[in-house]
Formats: C-alpha cells, structure tokens, sequence
C-alpha cells in the first residue's frame, strides 16, 4: 500500500535538507542537515515501496477499518520500550564518566554532550512515546471514539521519532541553545512546535467526537499536559535565528529573566510532562489492571485543579539565594509547599483504588509495579516541597541530593507506572491471551527497585556530604575543604550510583525481551503466581 501525500512531502523534505546541507556556511548546521537528509532519504525509500508483502498479481484486499486505531500504539509502545533501553544506557555511560573521568571522548562523547543525551532521551523520547501511545489508547477507550484526524496521528507519531533523532544528534554535533535543559536550536524547536499541535488536534479532536457524554479524569491529565508544554516550549524558546542556514540563535530574554523564564519551564516541564501526563496514566491503567473503579472520583477532580493552578508557580524555587527577587524566591517556596497536599490526595487515590484488591499486591507483578510507582510519587512530592524551603535548600542545591531527588521520581515514578502500562497494553494490542512470562516481570520489577532504592540512598548520602563540605569554614573563615577534594570523596558513590543505574537497566533490557516474545506470540510455561501446584491439598 503506498501513501502518495506522505510521500511527496519526505521527497520534498529530503530535497529541501539536502539544499541546506549543500548550502549552509555553517559547518555545524551543514552537518545536521546531512543527518536529517539520510534519515528523510530512508524513510522515503521504505515509503515508496510496495508495503503490501502480497504477490505482483494477487487482488488487493480492502483492510477492515476496526472500531479504534491501534496501530500507532501498537507502535508508539515498540519505540518506548526502545528509546527506554537506548536512554537508560547512556545514563550508565555518564555515570561511569563521572566515576572514571578517562571515559570522556572528545568531542562527541563528553558528558557535556552525554548529559542532556541521556536526560532528552528518558524524558522526552522513553516518557514522551509512553503518554503519546498511553494517551491514544486511553482517549479512544474512554470515548467511545476512533482517533481523530485519520493519518494524523501517523504523522504525530513519526514527527516526534525525527524530533527525537534530530535532538540527539545536535545533542553529539554541540548544536543546542546552551540552556539548563540544553534545548536543541531554532529550527528543531518550529518542527516540534508543528508535531505538538498536531498531537492536541487529534487528542482534543477525539475528545469532541466522542460518544461517551462524560470526559473521564486521565484525559483531564493528558489534556493539561499537551496544552501547557505547548506554552512551555514556545515561550522558553523564543529566540531569533543569525541565519536561517546557521545554528546560532540569540534567545528573546536575558540575565535573571531568562534565568526565570528557563526554570518556569524546568519545573512545568517536571509538573505537567512528568507529572499530570501520567497521573492519567495512574488514573487508567491501575483501575483496569485491578478491575476496581477509583477510590474517589471527587478527589481526583481536587487533585487535578489543584495541581494545575499551584504547578505553575512553583519555579522560583530552584533559583534561591540568586539575583531573583526575594518576593519571588518566597512564592516559588509556598506554592511548592501547598503542593504536597494535592500530590498526596492524588497518591491516596491511588493506593485506595486497591480497595478490596489488597491480594494482588502479592500476586502480580504488574500491580505491584504500578504500586511502588504511586509509592515513590509520593515520596518524590514530599521531598520536593521539602527541598523547596530556603534553609533545607541552602544545603541541598547544586549537590548530588537533587540528583537523587531526580532520580527517584523519574525512575521510581516514571518508570514504573510506564512499565506498569507497557505490560497491560502488549497482550491486549497484539491480542495475545497473556505476557510471554510473569516470572520475567517479577524479575523486572525487583531489579528496578533495588537499583532506584540504591541510587537513590547513594545520591542522598553524597549530597549531604557535599554540601557539608562546601560549607566547612576553619576557626579563621577559611574553607577546609577545596572544591576538588569534595570531587574526589565522591568516587564510592559514583560507582554505586553507577551498579545502581546498570540493575535498572538489566531490568528494562529484561522488558524488551518478555515484550518481544509477548509480540511473536510465545507464552512461557510458569506457574501462576497466588496458584497451588497441582497435586497439593491445603491444609485442615
């Protein structure tokens, strides 16, 4: 089956990449349009082909319009579980660079060029696939709805894999807007800017078409999610390019209101992609997997104004004791402070939702996962507001305490409620009676958390460490300790940081496996989990 429209626009696009790597005076930008030419230029080879795999003279058949579109889920949960092992990889890389400084190959493979690699990849390729596949399947289920816009939702999904490859690759080339979340530059962010709308126009889109009268919670969650990173990204980003065929672009602010301006986006970008995006995902896929509704269909609407109005304030926390005003410092704080209470209520919900399924923590893993998830949601939301109070974060910041913090909400929470999804979504998409093997899952679940728990600890105790010893003055005023001594008495936690990080991968690569045979069809002779064996009588 061709695609004539889709077609023409890669051949358009690969001519139009070509003239900009031909062209460019830039060396840099020449380079990255050579990179978007080769990857324009396979996807329309493979588009041009006949995709049908039917013999030259067989009769076309007409495919059945089923009653959803799963098949971008289908493959938006193959490119989750894959940017997630490619992602979590190159997090073990920087932590070994970090603990073996020889690690660090110039140019492409320092950490200054590894870092934003590894956080852009879990973040927004490995979490950004995972609520845009969760989002459409859960939006068509809750809706009664086939996803809107036909071959949109094609084009969100493959505009989104380009963003990721281009990202990455000016990641390694050196081409970002050197901010604190190292933005890629002007012409990456107008692409992704296009994707994203076309993303809220399908989601928004099946939500007006529905046929189900009531909008159910997750969507809520997802709805603010796509909205607000829209606004996010482009006020962030604002910048004007030097030449429309050069990389350098200067942004539209500067000085403390840029500095604000980065971590009004830094923060959102944790409180609605990382956190509303999946709270729908919580509000979903926990109720189906224990066949119980939500413990409070009330609080979860509590939950959702109340997160969404205090987030968005909450920013100026991270720029304590800095140029910004301190007015705006002591709001940063407060807001971040009266977001614990709508973080827990959110977290409760969860937990309560297992009301008369409390067994199923025991027997399956899928639940248990999704548990440990909601666990470290909450544990994740306490340390935030905690670390947000001037005196706590006087020690706190700038040290490796808030790479823990980091850390444990985006593996702990992120993680494990998309595991917890990913699991869920397989049998069902590809119609298969069950996982290839629980037992795999079981395994999955105990590596992740025993490598979060280790990370964690390790990146708690050294930040604590560090920041005592940057503020250790002798009896003359002097500093003790010198910046590089506290350097170096961080090599043992490095290398747990780093057996930490290699557990949670061992646990993902463990995943992919258990997906893929899941996908070809294979099923794992194993006990089920809470099952007697045969033969065995209970006792009298």
């Amino acid at each position: 089956m061709n695609y004539p429209l889709e077609t023409a626009a890669l051949v358009i696009g690969t001519f139009l990449a070509l003239l900009g790597a031909a062209y460019a005076h830039d060396s840099l930008f020449s380079a990255h349009m050579w990179v978007l030419f080769l990857v324009l230029g396979i996807s329309s080879i493979v588009m041009l082909r006949r995709v049908s795999f039917a013999p030259a003279g067989a009769p076309r058949s007409v495919p059945v319009k089923s009653e959803y579109f799963d098949e971008v889920i289908k493959y938006g949960t193959i490119a989750t579980v894959f940017w997630g092992v490619v992602g979590f990889l190159v997090g073990l890389v920087v932590a070994l660079q970090l603990a073996f400084p020889d690690l660090n190959i110039e140019p492409w493979l320092n950490f200054g060029r590894t870092r934003p690699l590894h956080t852009s990849a879990v973040i927004f390729a490995f979490g950004g696939n995972a609520l845009i596949a969760t989002s459409f399947y859960v939006v068509q289920r809750t809706c009664r709805a086939r996803l809107f816009g036909g071959n949109l939702g094609w084009f969100v999904f493959w505009g989104y894999q380009l963003f990721i490859v281009m990202a990455a690759t000016g990641y390694l080339l050196g081409i970002t807007q050197g901010k604190e979340y190292a933005e890629p530059e002007w012409y990456v962010d107008i692409w992704l800017t296009i994707v994203w709308v076309a993303y809220l126009v399908v989601f928004l889109g099946t939500i007006l078409m529905r046929k189900e009268p009531h909008i159910y919670v997750a969507n809520w969650f997802y709805l603010a999610f796509i909205v607000t990173i829209a606004m996010l990204h482009i006020v962030n980003n604002l910048a004007m390019p030097v030449s429309f065929l050069g990389v350098k672009s200067y942004s539209a602010f500067s000085g403390v209101q840029d500095a604000l301006t980065q971590w009004w986006y830094g923060h959102n970008a944790v409180g609605f992609f990382l956190t509303a995006g999946f709270l729908g995902m919580m509000y979903y896929f926990i109720p189906k997997q224990v066949n119980r509704p939500v413990y409070s269909y009330r609080l979860s609407i509590i939950h959702f104004w109340a997160l969404i109005f205090m987030y968005i304030w909450a920013g100026p926390h991270h720029l304590h004791y800095t140029a910004l005003p301190d007015w705006a410092q002591t709001l940063g704080m407060v807001f971040s402070i009266m977001l614990w209470m709508p973080s827990w209520g959110g977290m409760i919900n969860g937990l309560m939702t297992l009301s008369g399924a409390w067994d199923r923590i025991r027997t399956d893993p899928i639940v248990r996962m999704m548990v440990m998830a909601v666990a470290f949601y909450g544990m994740a939301t306490f340390e935030g507001p905690m670390m947000s109070v001037k005196a706590v974060n006087s020690l706190s910041h700038y040290t490796d305490w808030t790479i823990g913090h980091v850390h444990s909400g985006a593996l702990g929470w992120n993680g494990m409620i998309t595991f917890g999804a990913i699991y869920f979504l397989v049998p069902k998409l590809w119609n298969r009676n069950r996982l290839y093997s629980i037992q795999l899952v079981n395994w999955h679940f105990w590596l992740a958390t025993l490598g979060i728990v280790l990370y964690a600890a390790v990146m708690w105790v050294a930040g604590i460490q560090q920041g005592l010893m940057w503020r250790e003055y002798d009896d003359q005023g002097f500093l003790v300790y010198s910046f590089a001594e506290s350097v170096a008495a961080m090599f043992p936690y490095y290398l747990l940081r780093a057996l930490g990080g290699l557990m949670f991968l061992a646990g993902a690569l463990i995943m992919a496996f258990n997906v893929t045979m899941t996908i070809l069809g294979h099923e794992r002779q194993e006990r089920t989990p809470g099952v007697a064996p045969a033969g065995l009588q209970p006792a009298e």
